[in-house]
């Protein structure tokens, strides 16, 4: 019995193509995080708005990944003319407002990045939207966790 509930687990993260790409794009934009916020004075030839922009860019490519995984385009249909069956999340379920919410925080801090006039405001603004990705990340996991 707990076999197989270790195989359902695994296949959470790695049961097909969409999935295992998700999770290896997860652990990718995580471990760019860390690095950037623990090994910052390791590495000064990425400066804040740079780091900034890849958070943005790689993690639109990730929430795409994980919106895939999920079924929120299934989510999305069911609510508008229920035609097909809904994804893994309810559409008003503590998911996807949190995804909502940090979406938010991340094109604000994505509009005021270069806008910032130093170095110290704009990774003020990449801690803001590294936290937003990481929550979103962590509610989301922790959902398909329990699910």
């Amino acid at each position: 019995m707990a076999r197989q509930e270790d195989e359902g687990k695994m296949e959470r993260y790695f049961g097909d193509v969409v999935t295992t790409a998700t999770t290896f794009a997860i652990l990718i934009l995580l471990v760019f995080i860390g690095y950037s916020v623990f090994g910052r004075e390791k590495s000064k030839r990425w400066h804040w708005g740079r780091r900034s922009a890849f958070v943005l860019v790689y993690g639109l490519f990730v929430c795409c990944l994980a919106a895939a995984r999920d079924g929120l385009d299934r989510t999305i249909q069911n609510a508008i003319d229920a035609s097909c069956a809904s994804g893994l999340f309810p559409l008003v379920s503590v998911p996807t407002i949190i995804g909502c919410i940090g979406a938010a925080a991340v094109i604000i801090a994505a509009i005021a990045t270069p806008i910032a006039k130093t170095q110290s405001v704009r990774r003020t603004w990449f801690y803001i939207m590294s936290s937003a990705v990481v929550l979103k990340i962590l509610v989301v996991e922790i959902a398909r966790l329990v699910c």
